[in-house]
């Protein structure tokens, strides 16, 4: 009963399928059909121009990607860099700089921080100190204040 209601609802490949699973079999007039529901079509290949088989992989660098080649250690000097490099050596090089550049941060910072702690220490030695220098510069505003207030 189920199995007619839905031939006629046009679930025919559904019935077919179910009576497959169940040990049925299947009418040999109407087989399981395969449909694809998000394709009707089949993708078509787009042939190739004939005469543009090849393209020459070539990037023209341009004067800063230039230092960056030679910075970065892929050539010597700027003339010895050819017209046309690769995309990647080019990228590589970049990355090697950016590496490099991430070092001499590093090394600038750990440099900054060392100069930090021998001035500090170097201040402390001298008994200076920003709550001392808070309290004489108040001190020096305040005379500054009460002479003016005077020559009024």
């Amino acid at each position: 009963m189920l199995g007619t209601a839905l031939r006629r609802s046009g679930l025919r490949s559904l019935v077919e399928r179910v009576t497959v699973l169940k040990g049925g079999s299947v009418p040999a007039q109407n087989p399981v059909p395969t449909r694809r529901w998000m394709c009707s079509k089949p993708q078509e290949v787009k042939p190739k121009e004939p005469g543009v088989t090849f393209k020459v992989p070539g990037h023209r660098p341009t004067d800063f990607e230039k230092k960056i080649l030679v910075w970065g250690g892929r050539f010597k000097k700027q003339e010895d860099i050819p017209e046309l490099v690769s995309y990647d050596m080019v990228e590589m090089a970049k990355s090697r700089v950016r590496v490099k550049v991430s070092y001499i941060m590093i090394i600038m910072t750990i440099l900054g921080c060392i100069t930090m702690v021998v001035s500090g220490k170097q201040a402390a030695a001298r008994h200076e100190s920003l709550a001392s220098w808070n309290l004489e510069k108040k001190a020096r505003l305040k005379n500054e204040l009460q002479k003016e207030a005077i020559t009024k």
